[in-house]
């Protein structure tokens, strides 16, 4: 026979807490999902993976020297390796000092990637920045809520809350030795 269980029907602070987590854990979990993956590229962004060459033509103005043209490129690193001329050699490409035309590889995102990119980039004048200072607000609901999953003074509530030091630890750690 099934025993049951006598509730009030009073909802109690906790009550709504393990409500309200569950619900918007199931809300944000695609959310995640995509931020994770566009934070693991961002990682790696230093790197050729998931990108494509890209050969770019540039009609500057003629006769820059170094010091002038890397700027103008926005290329990282720049630094000219060679000089034949009137044109100046530098990696992945070139410039003619007479005629100003540049010409030079860069590796870029493919088309697809970038806008994954971009949700990390989100500036307080795009008006994306909504939907982030949102998702990161839940986020942190996610994780003070978390506390009410279990009741304090149980193991699964004192391992959450070493675990939870363990987390505040890690981070400390990584911003003090990065």
């Amino acid at each position: 026979m099934k025993q049951e269980t006598k509730t009030t029907g009073r909802k109690n602070f906790r009550w709504y807490m393990r409500f309200l987590h569950n619900k918007i854990g199931f809300i944000i979990t695609g959310l995640v999902i995509i931020y994770s993956l566009s934070g693991l590229v961002q990682t790696y962004r230093d790197t050729d993976l998931l990108k494509q060459e890209v050969v770019n033509e540039k009609q500057m103005e003629p006769g820059l020297n170094e010091a002038q043209l890397g700027p103008k490129l926005r290329l990282r690193d720049f630094k000219v390796t060679s000089i034949k001329g009137d044109t100046l050699y530098f990696k992945d490409g070139n410039y003619n000092s007479a005629t100003g035309k540049a010409s030079y590889v860069t590796k870029e995102w493919y088309a697809w990637i970038t806008p994954f990119t971009e949700l990390h980039k989100s500036s307080s004048k795009n008006t994306a920045h909504y939907f982030t200072t949102i998702f990161g607000i839940l986020l942190l609901f996610m994780s003070v809520s978390a506390f009410w999953m279990f009741k304090p003074g149980t193991k699964a509530f004192s391992s959450g809350v070493l675990l939870t030091i363990a987390g505040i630890v890690a981070a400390l750690l990584l911003l003090f030795f990065q």
